[in-house]
């Protein structure tokens, strides 16, 4: 089989997770996977499928396209595929208009019932894809890390203690609504600091900041040396959509997390298992404080969340999932043959 793979481009970061990692899983068992950027502008998109042979089965990643092109594309491959991490259907959490936007709703709705199989990032988004289509043709196959890029450091107990952050300048805009948070936690435990990963930084005031430049290549190193991945979302319908990326992140590096309990971080962050959720200013100070105190606890609560990782959200369990539901989308095709 070969797939071809329409993404926004190369090094978004859905490519980078969603798409790339799988391809050597994927060819060592027989399947082909190629990545091409999705092309700009009607005349691009007039090409789109146009070469049968090359394009049998085609991926499309979170773009939801006009009527027209979605259509022609349809028409043009034998099997189409829609694999979405967001809550695409709606506007994100810091659009002025609101949630809601009719256009993206429509656009969605089409998408999801032209595909052949439609694969979701997590639970919610599986549900509302499958209000669409039929339910056989909707699988949830996570957002994926490769453990082995992140390896567990365990440093001196005399350092001072470091929580970390990693995103960008997008997801940022999240973190600035929960800075009085993060101010009353430097307040209450003088010493601890916050590394942030980043192409932006921010002053929290009573929090020292240590600002690391995002680099790919150095990410996974810079969260490894950390105490305690920390991750916080709004509480609205666009980010009950998001996949957890830097709780992975995190995990896969051995990291004990403390995340605010919506959508997938509940699932992710197990109390006293893999880390804590906490909800009030004073539930994220008590749960820092137990674990800044108990080193032991650390390590113990990070090395569960990294074999969680292992278990089911590594590259190796993405890639057995994938192939697991493109043989059943096959499955047709075999039988009418």
């Amino acid at each position: 089989m070969r797939l071809v793979t329409l993404v926004e481009s190369a090094d978004h970061v859905c490519t980078r997770y969603r798409v790339a990692p799988f391809r050597a899983p994927l060819n060592s068992a027989g399947i082909s996977l190629d990545i091409h950027t999705l092309p700009q502008g009607p005349w691009g998109r007039m090409t789109l499928g146009a070469k049968p042979h090359a394009w049998d089965t085609v991926i499309l990643q979170r773009k939801l396209l006009p009527h027209w092109a979605l259509v022609l594309l349809r028409r043009r491959v034998r099997k189409l595929i829609f694999d979405f991490d967001d809550a695409v259907w709606l506007r994100d959490s810091y659009a002025t208009a609101g949630f809601d936007d009719p256009k993206r709703l429509r656009r969605f709705r089409a998408t999801i019932a032209a595909c052949d199989l439609v694969v979701a990032g997590n639970d919610y988004l599986a549900a509302e894809a499958a209000r669409y289509t039929t339910a056989n043709r909707v699988v949830v196959i996570p957002t994926c890390v490769e453990p082995a890029k992140y390896n567990p450091v365990r440093l001196q107990p005399d350092h001072p203690l470091q929580l970390v952050w990693v995103g960008s300048q997008s997801t940022l805009r999240g973190l600035e609504r929960f800075t009085q948070t993060l101010s009353a936690i430097g307040e209450a435990l003088p010493g601890i600091r916050l590394k942030l990963i980043c192409d932006r930084f921010l002053a929290i005031p009573g929090l020292p900041i240590d600002a690391c430049a995002w680099h790919e290549a150095t990410e996974a190193a810079e969260i490894a040396t950390a105490d305690i991945g920390i991750t916080w979302i709004p509480d609205d319908p666009w980010s009950r959509g998001k996949c957890g990326l830097k709780v992975l992140q995190y995990q896969a590096a051995g990291l004990p997390v403390v995340a605010n309990p919506v959508g997938v971080h509940s699932e992710f962050v197990r109390n006293d298992i893999t880390g804590y959720t906490a909800a009030s200013t004073e539930e994220w100070i008590t749960a820092i404080r137990r674990l800044s105190a108990d080193r032991e606890l650390r390590t113990r609560l990070g090395d569960a969340g990294r074999q969680q990782v292992e278990a089911r959200y590594s590259v190796a369990a993405g890639a057995r999932a994938w192939m697991g539901a493109l043989e059943r989308m096959m499955e047709p095709l075999r039988h009418s043959g």
